[in-house]
């Protein structure tokens, strides 16, 4: 399967030729691919409150965006109007976008972002861009042609709601149809537009800033108890340059700050749970009904445990990250754990076998965690 996907190369070789190098283009990579969902479907998912969702309209040279919710009738007009409807995460609601999303797994969890759907008219595009992440676009029905350029100091549009590069000028042009595969590395320029009504499937990459991690990371510390001292100056004394700086201050300020220490330890549990944790709007429906521990357990037995499609489950050494919370099982609850991780599916009883009955339970009525019959 994943020859066909990746044209014929092995994971192996992908990464070592193409990751993050230059792009592959995979004809038929998905033969009879008829996309995931409709533009009904996915204008239905744009209406709701919970996903996130773009419409991006492209009027006599003018670029407008819109985010969501979007209501239908705003993709019903007609007109002179270029427009493209953007949802992300749409492996999150559909099934099919999740098996496609899981198609990449030689690639580390930690890494997949989500799949994002586009629909777009004749015309219709976001404009020439360049992401700071890799890119596999899968496309569906319909045709959408692709203007590429190398990395380059790529200056962009002033004023624009979108950083559009000025005056893009490609080196190669691409004409994707359905079931064909684009990879683009980062910082690649590109411009898709449509050339009928079609759907393209982006899967993106998690690739976090340093700067954001730093944030993130300092947010993490304080919630684990910063130094809290207060400044005190009770030998102060009058002033005659007011708008200086106190030595005292900056000497307090250098103390609490030299107070901070973290190790690699504290680095590692910040990141397993910093990258399980469900974006902000990503929510679960706990089960109305509640099933008492006994019943559980012998459901548990005779079913599959499924990771429910918004939960994210990464591991690194012994320690387990749950949707943000930090896990340390017993040495006998590793290992199915782990396949559990790897896999999102594992025998029930496998959990129960190595101690996990009780956290899995949780986990069930939380909606974070289904049970379904072995096939």
């Amino acid at each position: 399967m994943r020859d066909r996907l990746l044209g014929g190369l092995s994971p192996h070789a992908f990464m070592l030729r193409y990751w993050q190098k230059r792009p592959l283009l995979v004809r038929g990579a998905l033969p009879g691919f008829r996309g995931l969902n409709g533009k009904r479907a996915l204008a239905a998912l744009a209406a709701r409150d919970e996903v996130e969702s773009r419409l991006v309209e492209r009027r006599h040279g003018r670029w407008r965006v819109t985010h969501g919710p979007i209501a239908p009738a705003r993709l019903r007009r007609s007109g002179p109007i270029d427009w493209t409807l953007l949802v992300s995460g749409v492996n999150l609601y559909h099934a099919a976008a999740d098996r496609l999303l899981r198609r990449f797994d030689f690639l580390p969890q930690a890494r997949l972002d989500d799949v994002m759907a586009s629909y777009a008219v004749p015309g219709g595009g976001v404009g020439p861009h360049a992401d700071s992440y890799d890119v596999f676009l899968v496309q569906g029905p319909g045709r959408r042609l692709w203007r590429l350029a190398p990395p380059r100091d790529w200056p962009l549009v002033a004023g624009a709601p979108l950083r559009l590069i000025e005056q893009f000028s490609p080196d190669e042009e691409i004409l994707a149809e359905p079931g064909d595969l684009l990879y683009l590395p980062p910082a690649w320029g590109h411009d898709g537009v449509a050339l009928d009504h079609c759907l393209t499937y982006s899967i993106g990459f998690r690739a976090p800033r340093g700067a954001e991690l730093g944030a993130a990371f300092l947010d993490w510390l304080h919630a684990r108890g910063l130094p809290q001292r207060e400044y005190r100056d009770p030998g102060l004394r009058p002033c005659a340059q007011s708008a200086r700086i106190p030595d005292s201050m900056l000497r307090h300020a250098a103390a609490s700050l030299a107070r901070m220490r973290w190790s690699r330890a504290d680095v590692a549990g910040f990141l397993g749970e910093y990258l399980s944790t469900p974006k902000p709007h990503v929510s679960f429906v706990p089960r109305r009904r509640r099933l008492a521990r006994a019943a559980f357990a012998q459901r548990l037995e005779r079913t599959d445990a499924v990771l429910d499609r918004k939960t994210q489950l990464l591991y690194l050494g012994r320690r387990f990250y749950f949707n943000g919370d930090a896990l340390a099982p017993r040495p006998a609850g590793r290992a199915a754990l782990a396949e559990l991780a790897n896999t999102r599916r594992i025998a029930g009883r496998a959990l129960a076998r190595g101690g996990l009955a009780e956290l899995a339970c949780e986990w069930y009525h939380d909606g974070m965690l289904h049970l379904e019959r072995v096939a």
